[in-house]
């Protein structure tokens, strides 16, 4: 699937909810099912900075595609970051460097997180952007 695909879906899961309780829900789930993070990558270098939250993010290239696996102690923070995971997660460092990530805008978690989450959603856009932009590179 194409990265603009999996944001598709996304907006539809998002669709299912008629309130935010039940979308908050949802994010809590979707850090549940985040595979765990080995405690080898959970290491200083690999905390993005930004987040009000300690969130770990480990990428790895793999046949020209990039994979990232995160971690979080918050689990809202878990389940916004294992979005990210799920959109970025093996495309090319091109296509993730030229991903529009409009599926946060359109389930209104740019509107609906408090600040310093939104602000740590945006941290963690950037780094796997950084990633990208730094697997390019090779």
């Amino acid at each position: 699937m194409t990265i603009n695909e999996i944001q598709d879906e996304i907006i539809e899961e998002f669709d299912l909810f008629d309130d935010w309780e039940g979308k908050y829900e949802y994010i809590i789930d979707l850090g549940k099912k985040l595979p765990k993070l080995a405690d080898e990558f959970k290491t200083e270098e690999n905390i993005i900075k930004g987040c009000q939250s300690t969130v770990w993010l480990h990428a790895f290239i793999n046949e020209g595609k990039l994979h990232f696996e995160a971690d979080s102690e918050a689990i809202i923070v878990k389940g916004l970051v294992s979005m990210l995971v799920k959109v970025l997660t093996n495309h090319t460092p091109q296509e993730i460097m030229n991903a529009d990530l409009y599926f946060i805008e359109k389930v209104g978690l740019a509107s609906h997180l408090a600040q310093t989450r939104s602000n740590g959603l945006a941290s963690m856009v950037k780094q796997m952007k950084a990633y990208a932009v730094a697997y390019q590179a090779i």
